[in-house]
């Protein structure tokens, strides 16, 4: 296997990047910014995607798809919409290439200019609600419920893999109401949605919140997010939904017929996670072995490595091993038996510790003899001999025991680095320490801006369940009512 993995303590970010690349996720491509996802870790995202796509279908979402490339002028009908994204666009502005005639290879063809540029999709919201607006005409065309699973540019000048890509995969969903509180009951919904997501298939507590108003995403009155720690003490925004009230709908002229004969512009709303949750993955369990994956999201959750000398002895210990891997099978639990020749067990065992597999399985002669198995768990590296007989059911409830061990892990990591500061010396202190920071903020732009030039530290959130509380901004000393949470973040 690989060399030793660089210490966490030591280089957080060459520990990501070696985990990442070591354990077969994806590597950077010939095109600067962007990445490829292999195998291994595309089966991961896989797995996420299956999941939350059965979630969005269970509260009435379907899925369709809109065009990659959006034409220039969709994206400036929206002022803050094109303030926001204008930075990060990839802009097309011809259709063909022809060679040069000085031999210099191909260049751009001139006379092939488009009539008008096209932005390669940063987001969505534009095309699809040009589109919305001839299939709306009457309340009985509402709601709209639609997701679509895509790749999205946005021209980013210092990218990371999983983390900040040039281009990345993403779901967005876009959906359009009658009322106004039937879009904020939605955009609700699938922060909830997100936040459950991350709790039971993650593995990840999440702060669940409001963005400040320069959080906001470009184009919504108000943006709802989950935020969650690293283990480096740095947040990261693992999901958002916005409600948009009429904006784009004003901007594309959707209006549709009440029940009353009146005219009334549509509500909205928007909401995305990307592969970007593979980056919090790898940083919320993982440690200096290698990646350690939940097993709701593990592409194999138990591999079965034999031991043996011989073509005599494998076949031997292959019936037994082909034995248990059905009987799991049976559980719905997924199995990898591992019989290749061409590696030795030891190495083996070092591949699937860097992989982050829930569960090993060693299967021996001795074992066949004494009708054993050893198991060893990824997230506590312990291993442990159990009888063949119901090695089924004991390896499902060792299975549910890591789902549950490493959210538990992660939400201990996280309350011990969760403080308040009623101080700005304080404040600063912590945030240089890392991780979540409360304290009073007086609620303006200005301030927020300040703190953040001052300690590289940003509002994450509005958390939904802070509580009411009278003190003073530690910044401008100005009153405030509530604490928010602050954190330096990717």
């Amino acid at each position: 296997m690989a060399k030793k993995l660089t210490s966490r303590e030591k280089d957080y970010s060459q520990w990501y990047n070696e985990i990442v690349q070591g354990a077969d996720l994806a590597e950077n491509s010939g095109v600067r910014g962007c990445m490829v996802i292999k195998p291994y870790g595309f089966a991961i995202w896989e797995k996420m995607q299956a999941e939350l796509d059965r979630m969005f279908k269970a509260t009435g979402h379907v899925n369709a798809y809109f065009p990659l490339f959006i034409p220039k002028s969709y994206l400036s009908k929206e002022a803050a919409h094109v303030e926001g994204f204008a930075k990060e666009c990839a802009v097309v502005t011809h259709y063909r290439l022809k060679n040069a005639e000085d031999g210099r290879g191909l260049i751009v063809d001139p006379t092939a200019k488009l009539e008008e540029e096209l932005i390669v999709r940063p987001t969505s919201e534009t095309i699809i609600w040009d589109t919305y607006r001839k299939w709306i005409q009457s309340y009985r065309d509402l709601p709209i419920l639609i997701n679509q699973w895509a790749n999205v540019v946005r021209w980013e000048m210092r990218t990371r893999l999983f983390l900040r890509t040039t281009e990345f995969l993403w779901q967005e969903g876009h959906t359009a109401h009658a009322t106004k509180k039937e879009a904020v009951e939605e955009t609700e919904q699938m922060i909830d949605i997100y936040a459950d997501f991350a709790k039971n298939f993650m593995a990840m507590p999440v702060v669940q919140g409001l963005k400040s108003v320069n959080e906001r995403f470009a184009g919504a009155e108000e943006t709802y997010c989950i935020e969650a720690l690293m283990q480096d003490g740095k947040a990261l925004q693992a999901g958002t939904s916005h409600f948009l009230g009429q904006n784009f709908a004003k901007a594309f002229d959707v209006k549709f017929a009440t029940k009353e004969g009146k005219k009334e512009y549509v509500w909205a709303s928007s909401w995305g996670v990307s592969t970007r949750l593979m980056g919090a993955l790898i940083m919320t369990h993982s440690d200096d072995n290698g990646l350690v994956l939940p097993p709701k999201l593990a592409p194999f959750q138990v591999v079965i490595v034999p031991i043996y000398k011989g073509d005599e002895q494998l076949n031997a210990v292959s019936r037994v091993a082909n034995k248990v891997k059905k009987a799991l099978e049976e559980k719905n639990i997924s199995v990898k038996f591992d019989n290749r020749d061409t590696h030795k067990p030891g190495w083996k065992f070092a591949e699937y510790e860097l992989k982050g597999v829930p569960l090993r399985l060693a299967l021996g002669t001795r074992d066949l003899e004494n009708g054993t198995i050893e198991v060893a768990r990824r997230d506590t590296l312990e291993k442990e001999t159990y009888q063949i007989i119901d090695i089924e059911n004991k390896i499902e409830h060792l299975l549910e025991n890591i789902q549950d061990n490493l959210y538990k892990k992660a939400l201990t990591y996280r309350e011990e680095r969760t403080y308040k500061a009623d101080s700005k010396a304080e404040f600063i202190k912590l945030i240089e320490k890392g991780g979540f920071v409360y304290a009073h903020w007086d609620g303006t732009s200005e301030t927020e801006e300040l703190i953040k030039k001052e300690t590289k530290a940003t509002i994450r959130c509005i958390p939904l369940d802070v509580k009411m509380e009278n003190g003073v901004c530690l910044f401008s000393g100005k009153l405030s009512d509530k604490r928010v949470l602050f954190a330096k973040a990717y």
